[in-house]
């Protein structure tokens, strides 16, 4: 069994950063392909960006040059930096965390940018 909990959201004005971090319970983290998405209000759950056991990150194509997500296996975390922050980006974030066919979920951020 794998918990996720997911911190750092808040309210911040268009151009400004955040930082999210996802803190992982259990001895798979280190096998996990970590993986950060979004939900908008009225609209589907997107992928933002994972990162592989590796190290191998992949990002949506709206965030790329502006989002970085980056893992710490000492600390069991998954981190997600975002700067250049833009109003499409309020959402609630999720964590989510992927080994062989299981997955788990976080409970979420919410993440308002304001205009």
């Amino acid at each position: 069994q794998v918990q996720l909990v997911e911190s750092g959201g808040g309210l911040v004005q268009a151009g400004g950063s955040l930082r999210l971090s996802c803190a992982a319970s259990g001895s798979i983290f280190r096998l996990a392909t970590m993986g950060w998405y979004r939900q908008a209000p009225g609209k589907q759950r997107e992928l933002v960006a994972t990162i592989t056991s590796g190290g191998t990150t992949n990002y949506a194509d709206s965030v790329k040059g502006r989002f970085t997500t980056s893992r710490d296996n000492a600390k069991n975390t998954v981190y997600l930096q975002m700067n250049s922050l833009k109003p499409e980006d309020t959402a609630v974030y999720y964590c989510n965390a992927a080994v062989s066919s299981l997955r788990y979920w976080g409970q979420g951020t919410q993440v308002t940018v304001s205009s």
